[in-house]
């Protein structure tokens, strides 16, 4: 009775329903990891700020603008007495980015294509400052465009990627 009882357990054991099961929750779990690691990489990219530049207006700026520059979009938080206001727009929305410059601080030009208006401009920005962040948003952006994961490469490394991608070289 015994070695039946054990012979029927073999045979459902191997059984093709029971592979399929086995194959099933297998392919289930590879699944799971590999939307955890999805799901992980786009919280390290959501968190991760390469990039802060705040305003300066001469001779004192109480409310400064501030540009926040992330992997994955920019937020503009604009500041007046008692209130402000939070723009964020995704890397894959920005379009063009201009620099208009004067003789000490330059302005800074996103359009967008999300925007009604189109473009997001801060006013005041050291000259460092607004060609650093054009160069890191450029460089996003073809990232972007190229469907490159940045998730895996430190921020310092990211960095220094999107310096070396944006660079121009001017050929005489």
């Amino acid at each position: 009775m015994d070695y039946k009882m054990n012979d029927r357990r073999k045979n459902t054991n191997n059984s093709p329903e029971n592979f399929s099961t086995r194959e099933e929750i297998s392919t289930a779990n590879k699944n799971k990891k590999l939307e955890e690691g999805v799901v992980a990489g786009l919280v390290r990219k959501s968190n991760r700020i390469l990039l802060s530049v705040r305003s300066h207006r001469f001779p004192l700026d109480l409310f400064p603008d501030t540009l926040n520059i992330e992997e994955g979009r920019i937020t503009i938080i604009t500041r007046h007495f008692f209130t402000s206001e939070v723009h964020s727009v995704d890397i894959k929305d920005i379009s063009n980015v201009f620099i208009n410059m004067v003789p000490f601080f330059s302005q800074l030009e996103i359009v967008s294509r999300t925007f009604e208006d189109n473009e997001i401009t801060i006013n005041a920005l050291w000259k460092r400052d607004a060609v650093l962040a054009r160069r890191i948003l450029e460089g996003l952006r073809v990232f972007e465009n190229k469907k490159i994961d940045t998730s895996n490469f430190t921020k310092e490394e990211l960095l220094d990627k999107l310096k070396e991608l944006s660079t121009t070289r001017i050929v005489t």
